[in-house]
């Protein structure tokens, strides 16, 4: 059954301009934003849930993840690993499928802003075997380049996660951007490329692929 969801529309026809400009600006300074308390407490808990339950089993984050359906889905493909879906909907992870009780075990939703909780776990130590970043708002708007993740200043610091990093879009200029920020201030490979999923991991890629729109992704392993 096809549906009838619409591709980003963008004056915007290549990588933007001001691009590296603005990641150089991020890079050269500190971002000072303070954390709000229930990020701290909601970073904490956990990290302590971890600890309780998987102490020693590698990490995979799943940065806006919505309803938790690609949560799931991780935790169930790599139960050795320990799955954190993060979301700053407390209505969205409330609708994850089959209710909290039948969640795998190895999985935990938390609801938190990516802004702090990134950076609440680079003040950690944390490190990642895998990081997901699912279809964000693409911001598709030539003015809305700082609110995409990878003109954003908390960029630099999420990338220090280390892992293999994965975004996906249904706008290839999104996942462009992405691998250029990426390369330019980790130096390593990152290319676009077409994405066609054997079984869709979100909503949002199972709406866009029956709506015949072209995917895209990105996968970079950083240090």
């Amino acid at each position: 059954m096809l549906a009838n969801s619409r591709l980003p529309t963008s004056a915007q026809t290549a990588i933007h301009e001001h691009l590296a400009t603005l990641l150089d600006r991020h890079v050269g300074s500190v971002f000072r934003k303070p954390y709000a308390d229930y990020n701290r407490a909601a970073c904490a808990a956990s990290l302590e849930r971890r600890e309780r339950v998987a102490p020693n089993s590698p990490l995979i984050l799943d940065s806006c993840c919505g309803v938790g359906e690609s949560s799931i889905a991780l935790a169930r493909a790599f139960p050795d690993h320990y799955v954190i879906g993060v979301d700053q909907s407390e209505s969205r992870l409330s609708r994850n499928t089959g209710g909290k009780s039948e969640l795998p075990p190895n999985l935990d939703l938390v609801r938190a802003d990516l802004v702090d909780y990134w950076r609440l776990l680079h003040d950690a130590g944390i490190r990642l075997e895998r990081h997901y970043l699912l279809y964000p708002n693409p911001w598709p708007k030539i003015g809305q380049l700082s609110r995409r993740w990878h003109g954003h200043p908390v960029f630099p610091i999420m990338l220090e996660l280390g892992g293999v990093l994965e975004c996906r879009s249904n706008w290839p200029i999104y996942i462009e951007e992405f691998c250029f920020a990426a390369e330019r201030l980790t130096q390593c490979p990152a290319e676009c490329q077409p994405y066609v999923p054997d079984q869709a991991l979100t909503p949002f890629e199972r709406k866009y692929f029956s709506s015949g729109h072209s995917l895209f992704r990105a996968i970079v392993q950083l240090p």
